[in-house]
This record gives C-alpha cells, sequence and structure tokens, in this order.
C-alpha cells in the first residue's frame, strides 16, 4: 500500500501475478485521497485494501507480506534535510505505527507482516518489475521519500542495484512542484498544468537556470527551488485560466514555466544518459511523479541511446503500492509477471450494469451495434462518456472511464474544457488505431498504449483533428488496439464514418473530482454535464431519452 504522502492505494499481487489495484480516491471521492500534509499520514487506503482482498478472494490472515511503501528508518529530521517542514517528525512518526494502524483497518492481520519498503524503491519496482522487461535500467525521480528525490540503478532478473541517488533537498520534483504553486496552482497536484502552460511560453529564462539546476560528476544532480520572484511575481491562485495572447497569461509566467520545463527535459536527457555508460542496456523504465512529464519522456525517447522507454501509468505515489508489492515478491524468489495493463480497477459485469441502470430508473437499450451507434453520434459532434472495463489504475483515463468527442471541430476543445470546468490553456488528447497512428504522429514511441509520451502531428492532419493538436502541434496520444475490442470496433466505424481513425478522449470527470469509477458516480455526472451519450459496457442511454424536454447538445459550449 502508499500512504504517508497523497494519492493513497492499494494493490494485490498472488504469485508473482498483478490481481489488482486502485486508488483510494475513486472509492472515497476526494480528488488524490488526501493533502500530502503530515496531519494526514496516518490516514490508510481502507476501501481500496478491502476491494484488493475481496477481488483476490482472500482474508488478512491469508497475506503473507504487506508491504507499506517508505521506511522510517532511513528519514532524517526534516532540518537535516533542509526541508522547510516542522511537523515532518509527525510524518514519520505515524509511519513507524503503521503496522499497528493497518492492523486495526484489516482485523486479523498480524502487524508483523508489515514490511517497510523505502519509497524510492517502491517507485522503481513499479517500473521494472511490472514492465516486460527482465534487464532493464530504472529510472526513479518525484518530490521525496525518506531522504532522497532519485533513484538510479539496474533490474536483472529481479535484483535491483543501485548505481546513484540524490539525497534532499535537491529535488526535480520539489523544484517543479514550487513553480506549480508560484503559478497559482495546487501543489502536489496541478503539475501537469505547469506542463501544458510551458507550451504558449519561450524559454529565455534557460540560461540563467542552467546555473540553479544542474548535474554533478556523482551521477545525481543539484536543484533547490530558485526565488521564482526574480522572473515573476506569484500569481495568484485560479488567477491563469486563458492562453497567452488571449487577455488573460502575463507571457512572464508562461516563460518560466517553458523555461523550467525545457531545463527539467535537458537534465532528464543527461542522467538517463549518464545511467546509460553505466548499464549499456536497450530499455529504460520509469516511475515517480516526474515519469508523468510526458514532453520529457518523448525527449528521452529520441536523444538517450536506449532505444525502448516504458513508463509505468501509474507513476505518481500510487504506484509505490503496486512497486511495493512487487518488490517484496521479488525478494521472497517468486518471478514477478508484467502488469497485464493499466485496467487493474473495479469493474462491473453486464448483468450488473443493467440492474444499476433499471435501479435509477434510467431507460436504456442493449444494442448489437453499440460501436456503429455510438460512433454515429460522434460523428454528428454529440459528447460521449464511455465506462467500460475495469478502472485505470493511474491518472490517465485510457478508454475505460473516458469523455470523447470529435476531434474535427476545433471549438470542441474549448467545448469540452467548459464542461468539465478546466483552464482554456489545457489540452485534450487523442485516442488513435494503433494500425493508423504512425500515418499521424511521429517523434514518439508507437505503440503509445498509456498516454505517457507527446508526439508531432503531422502537418497535414493538424487541420483535420484541430481539437486534439495542442498550440505547439504536438498531441499526447493513446493507441487503441484489439486488447480493448469495442473502443477498437468504435474507433473504426468513426474512421467508416469520417474518414478519422482519432477521436478525442478525456478523463471522465468534472474538475476537482477524481476519475469516475462506480456505475453510480458515471450516472451522476451524466446527470450533470451535457453529455448526449452515456456507454455503460454494453448498454446505452441516450440523454434524449432519459431529458425529452432538452435540446442535444452537440456544437454548443
Amino acid at each position: 500500500m502508499n500512504a504517508l504522502f497523497h494519492d493513497p492505494s492499494a494493490a494485490l499481487v498472488v504469485d508473482g501475478h498483478v490481481v489488482a489495484a486502485a486508488e483510494e480516491e475513486r472509492f472515497s471521492r476526494r480528488k488524490h485521497g488526501k493533502r500530502p500534509v503530515p496531519f494526514a499520514a496516518w490516514e490508510l487506503p481502507e476501501q481500496a485494501m478491502r476491494w484488493c482482498l475481496d477481488v483476490g478472494g482472500l482474508t488478512p490472515t491469508d497475506l503473507d507480506a504487506v508491504a507499506y511503501s517508505f521506511d522510517p528508518a532511513l528519514a532524517k529530521p526534516s532540518d537535516e534535510m533542509g526541508l522547510p517542514d516542522p511537523w515532518d517528525w509527525l510524518r514519520q512518526r505515524y509511519a513507524e505505527r503503521a503496522p499497528q494502524f493497518i492492523a486495526t483497518a484489516l482485523p486479523g492481520l498480524d502487524p508483523a507482516t508489515v514490511r517497510f519498503v523505502p519509497h524510492e524503491v517502491a517507485h522503481a519496482a513499479s517500473a521494472a518489475l511490472a514492465s516486460p522487461y527482465r534487464t532493464c535500467s530504472v529510472m526513479s525521480l518525484d518530490g521525496r521519500g525518506e531522504r532522497s528525490s532519485y533513484l538510479a540503478g539496474r533490474y536483472t532478473d529481479g535484483r535491483l542495484e543501485v548505481l546513484a541517488s540524490q539525497e534532499l533537498p535537491h529535488s526535480l520534483g520539489l523544484v517543479y512542484e514550487s513553480l506549480t504553486e508560484h503559478l497559482g496552482f495546487l501543489r502536489s497536484s496541478d503539475e501537469y498544468k505547469v506542463m501544458a502552460l510551458a507550451s504558449y511560453g519561450s524559454p529565455r529564462f534557460l540560461p540563467e537556470l542552467r546555473e540553479v539546476l544542474r548535474t554533478t560528476p556523482d551521477g545525481g544532480f543539484a536543484a533547490e527551488a530558485p526565488d521564482w520572484s526574480r522572473w515573476t511575481r506569484p500569481a495568484t491562485p485560479g488567477s491563469l485560466q486563458e492562453p497567452t495572447g488571449s487577455g488573460g497569461l502575463p507571457p512572464d509566467q508562461a516563460d518560466l514555466a517553458a523555461s523550467v520545463q525545457v531545463r527539467l527535459e535537458e537534465l532528464l536527457v543527461e542522467l538517463a544518459t549518464s545511467l546509460h555508460e553505466q548499464t549499456r542496456d536497450t530499455v529504460l523504465a520509469m516511475a515517480g511523479g516526474t515519469a508523468l512529464n510526458c514532453v520529457a519522456n518523448s525527449r528521452l525517447w529520441r536523444e538517450t541511446p536506449f532505444e525502448h522507454v516504458w513508463v509505468q501509468p501509474a507513476a505518481g505515489d500510487s504506484g509505490t503500492a503496486l512497486g511495493a508489492a512487487l518488490q517484496l515478491t521479488a525478494e521472497a524468489g517468486v518471478r514477478t509477471e508484467p502488469m497485464p495493463s493499466a485496467a487493474l480497477g473495479r469493474w462491473w459485469s453486464d448483468d450488473e450494469l443493467a440492474e444499476a441502470l433499471r435501479t435509477a430508473r434510467v431507460p436504456f437499450t442493449t444494442p448489437a451495434d453499440l460501436p456503429d451507434q455510438v460512433a454515429a453520434v460522434l460523428a454528428d459532434d454529440g459528447m460521449v462518456a464511455w465506462f467500460d472495463g475495469r478502472a485505470e489504475f493511474g491518472p490517465r483515463a485510457l478508454g475505460q472511464r473516458s469523455l470523447l468527442a470529435n476531434p474535427g471541430p476545433r471549438s470542441n476543445t474549448e467545448r469540452l474544457n467548459v464542461v468539465k470546468g478546466r483552464e482554456q490553456f489545457r489540452p485534450v488528447a487523442p485516442m488513435v488505431l494503433l494500425e493508423d497512428a504512425a500515418d499521424i504522429f511521429s517523434g514518439g514511441p508507437i505503440p503509445s498504449p498509456y498516454m505517457l509520451f507527446v508526439h508531432e502531428v503531422a502537418p497535414e492532419w493538424r487541420d483535420r483533428i484541430p481539437a486534439t493538436v495542442h498550440v505547439d502541434g504536438t498531441a499526447r496520444i493513446q493507441t487503441v488496439d484489439g486488447t480493448q475490442p469495442r473502443l477498437q470496433a468504435m474507433l473504426r466505424a468513426f474512421r467508416a464514418r469520417t474518414g478519422l481513425p482519432v477521436v478525442v478522449n478525456t478523463s471522465l470527470n468534472t474538475a476537482g473530482r477524481p476519475m469516475v469509477d462506480s456505475p453510480r458516480d458515471a450516472l451522476e455526472l451524466f446527470g450533470s454535464a451535457p453529455v448526449d451519450l452515456l456507454v455503460l459496457g454494453p448498454h446505452l442511454v441516450r440523454r434524449a431519452d432519459l431529458f425529452p424536454s432538452e435540446q442535444p447538445s452537440g456544437g454548443v459550449g
């Protein structure tokens, strides 16, 4: 389990096989589960833990080990680590007592079965041991662990060799978090907004940042958050709503975001290249919150000697639950299996979904040609809530809990951001048939099933799918193949109608709320947002049938 900072989560591994993984926010409906403050460190992912046991048909007494992704024995007082957190001692005390807290939450569990796994090791294991590769280099970069923020090493047949690390307070993750707060966003939550904002700016502060943020000869780096006010004044929360040039964003703020983003990319390339010089591996596996930076990931794929870059789809702290369980599995001498996909969360049978609709007294159909009917609505510029299969583990909507739209009308970017209550500079992403992806997108790996890389959109396609193209001509793609048969069939039907093998895909939620997880969540969103069609597995709900007095939302902002 992951519990100490943010994104509490649980995962279950049985005989090396990944059975289940889920974030507590999907159950509690609290975004990120909790804030990463010491006073919340005692909170456990109790609902996710119990669900994982239920999926496995297990009781707490059946567990050989419980992995906790933080080792308090490695931590130091915050003042010795140069961290301005006078209450960090409380967080460490909660971690020390975690076995007792967990045994209380799971009656019957022996506290002695709880084992501490170092935070960065849990991140690293979540990448390397969950990947399809038995031997690979690995990098973990995040805000902080016990006393470090970076681990570089190599996994060979389940064994980790640590080759470099970086002690706090130096942290690329904390630098990015600090910038996030300076720009008026929520720290340790909204870093992806800074990445989106960076595309609107010019990296004109880069020379100065290269002096402040730099790699060091020992394989680590020097990175402490500078005084951002030397470049631009702090923004008030919620003030950055419009892209540069439309009267909302001061250029300095977009330029600062661009400068830090580019410097982060440069440093990651330097670190990865240094690691490759030691390992000569063909594969780099990555995790940690910094590994969710899609722009940097693509640059690593293009510019380092590694032939393959594999990123854990739940690269943030939630993924450490899975990594910690895999690490203990490997240490026990059990061979770990790659995670089958990111679809590791809750699911409901077709009959259970139908019963949920009948209980809610919602009219629905179960058509044999569901993919074509959905494609027809999208081709007519309708908006579709798509709920199918097991929920995604991690922050990306990957066709299990997605909001879909037509990529042709440029106005659909603004329309979706209005519906979701997001800033207008935020892009939305394309899902694309794998068989067509290479004709449209380049500059990143294909297949790209987890939406973790940014690709260049071919110039001749930018005016055909403008809703999915960011201001810099890129898109964060998800490729779809036969492992998602219903989604693949819908995309093929949409292509047959429009000539476009692409649809807009964004997460099925509204601002400030976790992604939809259950049928109830889906119905609540459908009842409150102007969505034309709800897909619940094989069932369809049309807004016109549920609210016959409403006008269709197609084309309406």
